[in-house]
């Protein structure tokens, strides 16, 4: 049986979304793997959320256990057999501690860059914040109304259930598994997001999140496995979006504190 990689607790989740115009994606879709879509509408979601207990490969780091993080991310899917699997890729994640940006840049090629960071957690509230160049920015969102499981073709099933991901890198697509149990939800009855989204994400991402998120949650979060990844293969064609090359059209820089 395969080992994870990487075991931690995912908590605190605050979870805001978008719609986005497809052609903003299609450049950053990973090769061999197509946009997924909610309703025919095509998502990407701010999420900020607190990692505790953190193990590679069952071994605790020492000051690199319990960290925040926010991301960028928007939605694929790939066909295998009769098995859709249905995924995450990953725009740009913010973390406040360079070897963990390190890590996840080498192991998964994930697009992670350290800031300065901070947060305010509480049962029906988080807030994530981060620093650049000079100006906190952050994301906040609040609670409202008890907490259930998502019902079936839902937003929040689409948002919060994705047990893969995907990610470019230049010896091809490189895949891995996520596991952990459902989420039950909470709607945000407020939602906002702060930041200078285009420094950080790029100008047509910039656009999308100009206005308030058209829908928020929170999740409590659980134990989190994630397992080594593995190449497609060498070099595969997208079903939509054509080609993934590394450093492509769309694809936004480091950001610098």
């Amino acid at each position: 049986m395969q080992r994870p990689f990487l075991t931690t607790e995912w908590r605190h989740l605050a979870m805001l979304n978008w719609e986005v115009d497809p052609g903003v994606l299609l450049p950053l879709v990973p090769a061999g793997t197509e946009l997924d879509r909610h309703a025919g509408r095509c998502l990407i979601s701010v999420v900020g959320l607190r990692f505790f207990d953190t193990r590679v490969r069952g071994r605790r780091i020492p000051f690199h256990a319990d960290f925040d993080e926010v991301n960028l991310r928007f939605y694929v899917r790939r066909q295998v057999g009769d098995e859709v699997r249905r995924a995450v890729v990953f725009v740009r994640e913010l973390v406040p501690l360079p070897a963990v940006a390190f890590t996840a840049r080498l192991v998964y090629g994930e697009r992670y860059s350290a800031l300065p960071m901070r947060s305010r957690l509480g049962p029906d509230e988080a807030e994530y914040r981060w620093r650049l160049r000079g100006r906190w920015q952050g994301l906040r969102a609040d609670a409202e109304g008890p907490a259930g499981l998502p019902a079936e073709g839902s937003e929040e099933e689409f948002v919060t259930e994705h047990y893969w991901g995907y990610a470019s890198g230049r010896r091809g697509t490189l895949e891995y598994r996520v596991e952990h149990p459902r989420w039950p939800v909470r709607r945000a009855g407020r939602a906002e997001l702060d930041c200078d989204a285009e420094r950080l994400y790029g100008p047509g991402f910039a656009a999308a999140l100009d206005g308030p998120p058209e829908s928020a949650f929170l999740a409590a979060g659980s134990a989190v496995s994630v397992y080594p990844g593995g190449l497609l293969t060498r070099d595969p064609v997208s079903r939509e979006g054509g080609r993934s090359r590394p450093g492509g059209p769309g694809r936004p820089g480091p950001p610098r504190p």
